[in-house]
């Protein structure tokens, strides 16, 4: 018999509402070289016994280990060359395992590949085509809210967003997996950049489609939990991962986009819970485990440092962009 290339790893907490539509869509793959693997994460909304009783390959933890801890679950039981992971709250399209395969088949530089996400409830609109970072400590998501007909070129992204994207399993051997003091939110971001440290790619396949509900474990887009957590884990991506040059070099900005994102979190009721967000990460950042600084990857740091400078501009062009659409409908009835 031979091995599957890849697992579909896909991390269940209390998601059962979502489950159904997501595997009749796993079971539409024109590339049957997967194997489907369900972690979940301690779940009491009858998860379990669906689970058992459709016979799909599962591991229960007892407990809610995070998105991270969970993934890494299924990445350690892996057999497979590559793992997909995806979220409960998704639909793909029938060519979404074939087309990351072939992506991520490309050179064995590449590290992971995001596939282009577009709105469950809204198809004309994009969720994400690949993460990026900026200067000022900000991740995003490429593409939100931006119209689904653009974003059809392959590119190199900062990150792949871990709610649908192939890794290159090996690699998670010589960087580490996911960081489980992150629990969950900007996980993904930290594991794609401490592969670009080592000299590993991230590439955008405009190819691989899925539709994503989004916050569907979370259950919005912003609430009290996730905004403490994402500070806190800003302050970890930065400290990992930035040599200390780099931190001293970036600081400035990386200051002015905490007092920015604190305005805009205490506008929507918020800000206690970001500025805990942030104490917490400056007071425990330091049982992070940072990438070791080594001077031959001084070039790798130079070019995640143009990354950053990219990101920030295309964070800018976008945010303007979205700004003069909003304002449109308000011209024409005027």
């Amino acid at each position: 018999m031979t091995e599957s290339k890849a697992t579909v790893i896909i991390p269940n907490y209390n998601g059962l509402r979502f489950m159904g539509i997501c595997m009749d869509a796993l079971e539409r793959q024109t590339c049957r070289d997967f194997e489907i693997l369900v972690v979940d994460n301690g779940s009491t909304d009858g998860s379990v016994e669906w689970l058992r009783q459709q016979g799909i390959p599962s591991i229960f933890l007892p407990e809610n280990t995070g998105f991270s801890g969970a993934v890494n679950a299924g990445i350690r039981a892996a057999k497979t060359p590559y793992v997909i992971l995806l979220n409960n709250d998704t639909e793909v399209q029938p060519d979404f395992v074939g087309e990351l395969l072939a992506a991520i088949g490309r050179s064995k530089r590449i590290f992971a590949v995001s596939s282009r996400m577009v709105q469950m409830y809204h198809r004309e609109l994009m969720d994400d085509a690949g993460d990026m970072y900026s200067l000022m400590g900000w991740a995003y998501q490429r593409g939100v809210g931006r119209s689904s007909r653009g974003y059809n070129r392959p590119v190199e992204v900062f990150s792949a967003c871990a709610g649908a994207a192939i890794y290159r399993r090996a690699v998670f051997d010589e960087i580490g997996l996911f960081d489980e003091m992150h629990f969950a939110y900007l996980e993904d971001i930290d594991v794609c950049y401490r592969a670009k440290i080592h000299g590993y790619h991230v590439r955008y396949c405009p190819t691989a489609v899925v539709y994503h509900v989004g916050s569907g474990t979370s259950g919005s887009k912003y609430n009290p939990f996730k905004v403490r957590l994402a500070a806190r884990n800003s302050i970890y991506l930065n400290y990992k991962n930035m040599p200390l040059l780099q931190l001293l070099v970036n600081f400035p900005l990386i200051g002015a986009g905490i007092a920015v994102k604190y305005g805009f979190f205490r506008k929507l009721g918020f800000g206690k819970e970001y500025l805990e967000g942030i104490r917490e990460g400056l007071a425990t950042a330091v049982k992070c485990r940072k990438v070791p600084y080594d001077s031959r990857w001084i070039p790798n740091y130079l070019s995640i440092q143009w990354e950053l400078i990219m990101g920030t501009l295309i964070y800018v062009w976008e945010f303007s962009v979205r700004q003069i659409a909003k304002a449109r409908p308000n011209v024409t009835k005027n």
